[in-house]
């Protein structure tokens, strides 16, 4: 029996929104036989300014046992999903700090030839979704990865809306995700899983 198709589901999340974007996509690539990894990014913010805001104390503690993404995580992934809130359009300093030190992996080619896809939210309707997405996946271009977005490839994503990776609009904290972004999440681990996994086994029957 061949091995699984493993999977890393890296994520930022200061209030907690995204973290329940990447345990939808989880549960999708768990569904689809994956072994699966939930890693968050190390935190840069100040102590202090994470005590000031009530949500993001409260997150953070939630979380506490989460465990925090290394390098070794990436070379050991067959796919890797990326989640981050938007910050002006584009990704947390967070979790472009985690990419930034990807560099040396980068150049023994450790990071080219798996596949990559990504997920978001922001607290207002078009508050940079789109390019976020777009902006984390400049990344997997210079990797040499696959990239792998759910597209409109099933009926649920008609439903979320957004070809380029499971999203979700907090409305600040006011509005909690939703099952149109769960099920677009869980679909969106499905498809991962699925691509990577023919991705893998067909590598596999090229060097055998």
């Amino acid at each position: 029996m061949s091995e699984p198709t493993k999977v890393a589901v890296v994520y930022y999340s200061s209030t907690g929104t995204v973290y329940e974007l990447a345990k939808s996509i989880v549960e999708g690539a768990e569904k689809a036989g994956a072994e699966v990894r939930l890693l968050k990014v190390a935190e840069l913010a100040p102590a202090e300014a994470i005590a000031a805001n009530a949500g993001w104390a409260s997150h953070a503690a939630e979380t506490q046992d989460v465990p925090v993404a290394t390098a070794e995580d990436i070379v050991w992934a067959d796919a890797v999903i990326f989640g981050s809130p938007t910050r002006f359009g584009n990704v947390t300093s967070q979790l472009k700090q985690f990419l930034d030190t990807l560099g040396g992996l980068w150049a023994q080619g450790l990071l080219a030839d798996k596949v990559y896809s990504g997920f978001t939210a922001t607290g207002t309707t078009h508050g940079g979704q789109e390019s976020t997405l777009l902006a984390m996946y400049n990344s997997f271009y210079h990797f040499g990865g696959i990239i792998v977005p759910p597209g409109y490839t099933d009926p649920v994503k008609f439903v979320d809306g957004n070809p380029y990776g499971t999203s979700h609009v907090s409305g600040q904290g006011a509005l909690p995700v939703d099952d149109a972004a769960r099920n677009a999440g869980e679909f969106q681990g499905r498809r991962v899983v699925k691509v990577a996994s023919a991705l893998k086994s067909g590598l596999a029957g090229a060097v055998s």
